[in-house]
């Protein structure tokens, strides 16, 4: 009988919603990533400018709210995917994350169309963990992470599979 090391399980560790957008765009982002999470909403000021997009440096350019409740994150994860119809493309998904995004938010089921926010579109972004990562962060006796304990693009392909029902193509 061989038994699984639960050191080699793998786990969502966060996921970062984000929406872009300038002035009276940003407004509305803030109010879309409010209303699907009830968390506070963090404001991404730039750095550089880009003056096609209208962008300077200290200009609110963006918003993001990070989350790390791991239920919320699956409930939220399987209305965003079907949204885009349980479909991922293979090459989203890299070592410790995978990203996509949603067109608009109109198709997550259970939302209704707001009209003060209009239509907006948004991106996820989810990074995997594996026990141990917390040997990095930590400030006394910080120690690194070794390549095996990494979460591989394969690992979080079958995560999805199995525990979400998302079609890889």
């Amino acid at each position: 009988m061989t038994e699984q090391n639960k050191m080699r399980d793998i786990e969502i560790e966060k996921m970062v919603l984000h929406c872009g957008g300038t002035e009276d765009k940003h407004d509305k982002s803030v109010a879309l990533l409010k209303m699907m999470t009830g968390k506070k909403v963090q404001s991404v000021q730039s750095t550089r400018r880009i003056p096609a997009f209208g962008i300077s440096p200290g200009k609110k350019s963006g918003c993001k709210v990070t989350l790390r409740d791991k239920e919320k994150i699956i409930d939220l994860l399987q209305r965003f995917f079907a949204a885009i119809d349980n479909e991922l493309a293979e090459k989203k998904i890299t070592e410790n994350q995978f990203c996509f995004g949603v067109r608009e938010y109109i198709e997550i089921p259970g939302l209704e169309y707001d009209r003060d926010i209009g239509i907006l579109g948004f991106e996820a972004m989810v990074v995997f963990k594996r026990k141990g990562k917390r040997v990095v962060n930590k400030k006394i006796k910080r120690g690194s992470l070794p390549k095996k304990q990494r979460v591989t693009p394969e690992e979080i392909k079958e995560f999805l599979i199995d525990k979400i029902g998302v079609d890889i193509i």
